[in-house]
């Protein structure tokens, strides 16, 4: 909206000296300006929703598959979720009063953000409707969640690579640390891989999303990550001068990055141990497959890999758990674990860590994914 209005107004604006509103046309500002907003919509939100959420009953019910951990988990019983509602709505509404509307990119990504949010949303309420042992389903089975999520990626995908058919950027993959290789892809190849991108991401800050504050500091280091990478491929000088791929109209995804980066922000201040409200599925799901598309469209699909080590950590880590007990209990007739218990945060709890050491110690580490990712950005 403000995007807009600077643009369409420009001449009334400098003849009444008022011209320094221009700057709501420039992605720079408006990106930070998208942190700034996002963070002080949800810190105001907040309160409100956390206590519309506990009048509704709408809590978290630890259910895991080892008694021990459940235990453990057992003082978070009661606590709103959902919560994930607060960082789509702080998305969406500042993206639209910041943003270009006209931008293809944007609104495929608030479509992306809308679809997983409304997935994520479908999930947790069929599991806070359900009634403690009874045998209804405990929300959307993983191949529902799956289907809507392959669904969307190849949509989107199709859409970017027809969109880019006059961009030849858009239809190559690059490596982070050899920036003069190029590999031109096939549409299947382009679609193939944004599958595997997004819909990996998506699950990957779901499973992350296991206590407080983790999912939601991670994403914020990863979200200033590609806010700076989205302004880089999106500006055509910065983008020449650093050796990127200029994508025109990529920089917008910086505004995007900027609501993502003050929402998670504000989310955390309710969010940290001990949590008032966790994000559900409404808010993982959405949020790792938003990342996920940013990375498609800047064509930062490998560095996603790196700046978000941490969720590629937790993912690997319960597909090896589960892939070697299936394995072992075929073969020695006993399924054996590689970790104490997945994802990993819960090995490290398991471990005797406590939680608050995991959470920080985790970020920690995406921190330091996330500057070691940037300093490749001088790399030649």
């Amino acid at each position: 909206m403000f995007f807009f209005l600077a643009k369409h107004f420009k001449n009334w604006l400098e003849s009444n000296g008022l011209g320094f509103l221009r700057v709501f046309t420039f992605a720079e500002f408006q990106s930070l300006m998208a942190v700034v907003l996002s963070f002080f919509a949800v810190l105001v939100a907040g309160p409100r929703v956390i206590r519309f959420l506990a009048l509704r009953k709408i809590g978290d019910r630890p259910d895991f598959d080892q008694a021990d951990i459940n235990a453990l988990m057992n003082s978070k019983a009661g606590t709103p979720t959902m919560g994930g509602i607060l960082i789509i709505a702080s998305i969406f509404a500042t993206t639209v009063l910041l943003a270009d509307l006209s931008n293809f990119y944007v609104l495929m990504a608030l479509l992306c953000l809308v679809w997983l949010g409304g997935v994520g949303a479908v999930d947790d309420w069929l599991k806070l409707t359900r009634k403690a042992g009874s045998q209804s389903r405990q929300g959307l089975t993983g191949l529902e969640k799956l289907l809507f999520q392959i669904g969307l990626a190849v949509m989107l995908c199709a859409f970017t690579w027809k969109y880019g058919e006059n961009i030849p950027e858009v239809r190559n993959l690059y490596l982070p640390f050899f920036k003069s290789v190029t590999i031109p892809l096939s549409l299947t190849t382009f679609i193939l891989i944004g599958v595997v991108v997004l819909v990996g991401s998506s699950n990957a800050v779901n499973l992350t999303d296991g206590l407080d504050g983790l999912a939601a500091g991670c994403m914020s280091i990863v979200s200033f990550s590609f806010l700076v990478l989205a302004l880089i491929v999106g500006l055509q000088g910065i983008a020449e001068q650093l050796y990127f791929p200029y994508i025109k109209a990529a920089d917008q995804m910086a505004v995007i990055c900027g609501a993502m980066l003050g929402s998670c922000m504000g989310f955390l201040w309710y969010n940290c141990n001990p949590a008032k409200v966790f994000m559900g599925d409404t808010g993982s799901l959405a949020l790792g497959g938003l990342i996920g598309y940013i990375a498609i469209v800047t064509r930062q699909e490998l560095m996603l890999a790196l700046i978000g080590g941490i969720f590629v950590a937790e993912a690997v880590s319960v597909m090896l758990q589960v892939g070697w007990f299936k394995y072992t209990r075929k073969r020695f007739g006993e399924g054996r674990r590689i970790f104490l218990m997945s994802p990993l945060h819960h090995h490290f709890q398991k471990k005797g860590w406590t939680e608050t050491q995991v959470v920080v110690r985790f970020w920690l580490i995406s921190a330091l994914l996330a500057a070691m990712a940037l300093a490749t950005i001088k790399l030649r």
